[in-house]
């Protein structure tokens, strides 16, 4: 990408490589209030080898497939956050924490199990589906990527069958996310985990929603994105809790120092919901 030439006629690569992404920034954002993320992703997996060139670096680890930048890219529909979409596998903070969460403190990377996986993030499938001892499925009623394609509302599984559920940021595109939680509980094992990520405002004790508000410019400056439907409060995990599982809150950033926290680029306090199936 950088043109070869005379001492003092070219930029150093460093130069380039910023006035390349200070380029790419303002159309990235254009790009993002456009089109979905999932279409994103298609596309900028064309761009991943220009990618890689403009953000080489050390400043920055993406834990998923343990490669290194000097910066992110911006992420954000309403609020653009800088330095948190990673280049490689283009995971939010939220996927690098879930992934430092399941290396360190379970036994998904070891333990044979039956997994239901709903609507199946890129930065995972794969990596997921490549993994022999686990037997993964995914599942969602529009992804092209679905082994099952299902409403979350009224699954097709027998109750009692998966180890672990993967279920993240989709309960706040549900209209009735208790019906869903509900069919979560019932396909999970006893002892079964399951995972449950959400938008969360930690500072929000009551879940927010508000069907009076109709127009996609405005449900977006106030719910995040038009097509979330609340913004979770801390009484998620009561509401966890009144359907039967016994709940966590992990706060995986509580036991990583700043540096690390800067270093894989997450959300300090961030909470994973965690839900478990009595015995």
């Amino acid at each position: 990408m950088c043109p070869l030439g005379r001492a003092g006629s070219t930029p150093a690569l460093g130069t380039f490589s910023t006035s390349y992404q200070n380029i790419l920034k303002k159309p990235f954002q254009v790009l993002l209030n456009l089109f979905p993320r999932t279409f994103l992703i298609r596309i900028s997996l064309l761009l991943k080898p220009v990618l890689f060139l403009l953000y080489k670096g050390n400043t920055y680890k993406d834990p998923i497939d343990g490669k290194t930048f000097s910066k992110f890219l911006p992420y954000g529909y309403e609020k653009k956050r800088p330095n948190v979409l990673s280049p490689s596998t283009l995971s939010l903070e939220r996927h690098r924490l879930l992934w430092l969460y399941l290396q360190n403190e379970t036994e998904f990377f070891s333990k044979a199990q039956k997994v239901v996986h709903f609507a199946p993030e890129q930065a995972f499938y794969k990596r997921f589906r490549s993994l022999k001892h686990l037997d993964y499925t995914t599942t969602d009623l529009n992804s092209p990527i679905a082994d099952v394609k299902a409403d979350i509302c009224h699954l097709p599984f027998e109750t009692n069958t998966y180890d672990t559920v993967i279920c993240n940021h989709v309960l706040e595109h549900i209209k009735d996310d208790t019906k869903a939680l509900k069919e979560i509980y019932r396909v999970l094992k006893p002892k079964g985990m399951a995972i449950l990520q959400i938008p969360q405002d930690l500072t929000r004790e009551i879940t927010f929603e508000d069907d009076s508000i109709t127009r996609q410019k405005e449900r977006a400056k106030i719910f995040g994105q038009y097509d979330h439907l609340r913004i979770y409060g801390l009484d998620f995990f009561d509401k966890l809790r009144s359907i039967g599982f016994e709940v966590k809150a992990v706060d995986l950033t509580a036991e990583l120092t700043e540096k690390e926290i800067d270093y894989y680029r997450l959300q300090k306090g961030e909470l994973i919901p965690i839900g478990f199936k009595p015995a």
